[in-house]
């Protein structure tokens, strides 16, 4: 179980304590040099990490071929760089680890909990499925505006455990599409790029 203290210190303040450990024991890692890689609906197996050296290695190995999550939070390890130079050893740090995951958690919490229209408890449901495919009614949840101010509801004390409404989240129709680029032409930084040219995996934040 994830330290109620690192999760005092480091996770968004925006985000009840309550929310942050839903979010990681759902959507996270108890191990912060966790580095997991998919090609589209396929993982790929990689060798688990011991060493803040060797995760990084095996990020900057496959940025840009496939997508990374790494981390307590299962980070977008792409997002917003240009350039495998640019990843940061930050990724695999337990407390920036969780400050980034929950800042960018608590945007895609927003986008979810605006689309229902108000503080709905199922809106946690589905913006953790959100966070871990990368999209919400079809829309890359990464890279999407930021809604501004929104309610956000209150944890249910109740709740052992989150069972999805699938029928509440649209998908999108094509699991592969988180390999594929988008007819807009806009970036997604929930797929891969090229090895050579990592200009297509998230902009600026």
């Amino acid at each position: 179980m994830l330290d109620a203290a690192l999760i005092r210190q480091c996770a968004d303040p925006d985000l009840k304590p309550a929310i942050v450990e839903k979010f990681i024991e759902q959507a996270g890692s108890p191990d912060p040099l966790a580095v997991t890689v998919r090609s589209g609906n396929r993982v790929i197996l990689v060798p688990q990490a011991k060493t803040r050296e060797e995760a990084m290695a095996l990020i900057g190995e496959y940025v840009g071929q496939a997508v990374v999550r790494v981390g307590i939070t299962q980070y977008p390890a792409g997002l917003g760089i240009k350039d495998v130079s640019q990843l940061k050893p930050d990724l695999v740090d337990p407390c920036e680890n969780i400050r980034m995951g929950t800042a960018l958690f608590g945007k895609v919490y927003l986008i979810v909990t605006k689309w229902y229209g108000n503080a709905a408890d199922e809106a946690l449901e589905d913006a953790i499925i959100s966070w871990q495919s990368g999209y919400f009614e079809g829309k890359a949840v990464f890279t999407a505006p930021d809604p501004g101010n929104v309610k956000l509801a209150e944890p249910r004390q109740d709740d052992p455990g989150i069972e999805p409404d699938a029928s509440a989240l649209a998908k999108p129709q094509d699991e592969e599409g988180l390999d594929t680029p988008k007819a807009d032409g806009g970036s997604d930084p929930n797929r891969a790029g090229t090895r050579i040219d990592l200009s297509g995996i998230g902009g600026s934040r």
